[in-house]
């Protein structure tokens, strides 16, 4: 039965400009529209006090709304990824403030009332942000507790100050991270974007994507890696994945520019990487190539399954992956902010589902479509925007939970894959919520003006 979930924001009208948020990197930074994240059209800014809603977020509400801690004198940084482990939320931390802005933990003993408690791999690498953490409990011979594996990106790759890659932290105890360990990727390219932390036994992998290291370092270094951290302060690359070795991609590909089967020159880049609960399988969306199935449960021995692929009017975009009904199900989102090109549909990103039980052979099983996907300015000049696209995935059971920047959280009930259908959304005034995260007891979203949301469940209450 279908109920009704309250979530209270203001009513914002007109255009806002976020001066705070700046250019932002690794949609992709060799297309030829690069805008910022952050500016908003009047038709993108909105509060939505009720919806419909299942059992499972009828009673979701905004509990608390924290904003960063300033850690250099009236400079204020933005917030980018959020992941939370053992009570504890860490977010990251995009380019605003002239970046190095951290890792904040916040603790979360008190979800009405997160107190921000720590701040780590602000200090390591000049010239350079932190947008993507997570964290895992490990127990090698090297190493036993909790680890965070941070990325690393430059500012300026010309900066000789800088590098990029990721960083690994001991935060066993939350309050007093400590620096354990850095992996540098080729220094032509910005560094490493987005990153998975797995194990499989004692044996503790990182799966590294690196957008256009293939491109700028001409092939030499790759896009995707594979990284053995079980001993934290020696990082060991194991495996790097070449888009070459399909036969679909042809010698001209020069890590960037794919002639696809279709006619069309598709842009092909490592955006992110994820892997199952085993450890064993690695997802990596790889923009218009699609998402990219590998068998890594032996790392020295890394094997190609298989690959989404696209219709030939769709851009691509692949941006992140999740997994549903026991790695069974593949959730695709697809990150497209100019949504009028010549040749492909009109349409902002949205999510793609996927049948993988042949992991060698995925097959589509739904589209995921928002209010905003086909919500088309006439007026070119506003058109380009990531307002109106999705952005990352996540899923508890049966719901999906899709960050959606301008059109906040999206709640997808999913229990019948092939029929997906939205079951509610919260949306905060000025919206511009880069990632989710959800536990049993609350789910957390990242706004990249404003910090940390946290919204709870609470089954006794309709408020």
């Amino acid at each position: 039965m279908k109920g009704k979930f309250l979530l209270s924001a203001a009513l914002v009208t007109g255009l806002t400009v976020s001066s705070a948020l700046p250019v932002t990197y690794a949609h992709d930074e060799l297309g030829d529209i690069n805008i910022e994240k952050g500016e908003r059209n009047a038709d993108e800014i909105s509060s939505v006090t009720v919806t419909e809603g299942s059992k499972n977020v009828k009673f979701l509400h905004e509990t608390a709304s924290v904003p960063l801690k300033e850690i250099r004198e009236g400079v204020k940084n933005s917030t980018a990824d959020v992941y939370a482990h053992k009570g504890f939320a860490y977010t990251g931390t995009h380019t605003a403030g002239d970046g190095n802005g951290g890792v904040r933990v916040f603790d979360l003993k008190d979800p009405s009332n997160p107190k921000e408690v720590a701040v780590f791999a602000d200090q390591d690498i000049p010239g350079t942000w932190q947008e993507k953490v997570i964290v895992k409990t490990v127990n090698t011979k090297s190493f036993k507790g909790d680890l965070a594996v941070v990325s690393v990106q430059q500012l300026n790759s010309k900066d000789p100050n800088s590098k990029g890659g990721f960083l690994l932290y001991d935060v066993t105890n939350p309050y007093e991270p400590k620096k354990l360990g850095f992996y540098e990727v080729t220094k032509k390219t910005r560094g490493t974007h987005e990153l998975y932390l797995t194990t499989q036994g004692d044996r503790v992998l990182v799966l590294a994507s690196s957008p256009y290291a293939d491109y700028y370092s001409h092939g030499k270094e790759k896009d995707f890696q594979l990284v053995d951290v079980t001993n934290p302060a020696e990082p060991k690359k194991l495996y790097e994945f070449d888009p070459r070795t399909l036969p679909e991609v042809d010698g001209s590909f020069d890590g960037y520019n794919w002639k696809a089967p279709d006619g069309k020159t598709r842009p092909v880049f490592n955006h992110s990487a994820y892997a199952d609960e085993n450890g064993k399988t690695a997802y990596l969306s790889f923009w218009d190539l699609g998402t990219i199935i590998l068998d890594i449960s032996n790392p020295e021995n890394v094997k190609y399954e298989g690959r989404t692929a696209f219709a030939s009017n769709q851009q691509g975009s692949a941006h992140s992956a999740a997994l549903a009904k026991g790695g069974t199900v593949l959730i695709e989102t697809r990150e497209v902010y100019v949504p009028v090109k010549p040749g492909y549909e009109q349409s902002y990103g949205y999510t793609r589902i996927f049948d993988i039980k042949d992991k060698t052979n995925p097959k589509l099983l739904s589209e995921f479509k928002t209010d905003l996907t086909e919500d088309i300015s006439e007026n070119p000049a506003e058109q380009v925007t990531f307002g109106k696209t999705v952005h990352d995935p996540k899923v508890l059971g049966n719901t999906l939970y899709l960050s959606h920047y301008a059109g906040g959280v999206r709640a997808v009930d999913i229990s019948n894959p092939s029929k997906p259908v939205q079951i509610g959304k919260y949306v905060p005034a000025d919206a511009n919520i880069w990632g989710v995260y959800v536990d049993r007891n609350y789910v957390l979203a990242s706004d990249m003006g404003t910090g940390l949301k946290v919204l709870q469940k609470n089954n006794k209450s309709g408020n």
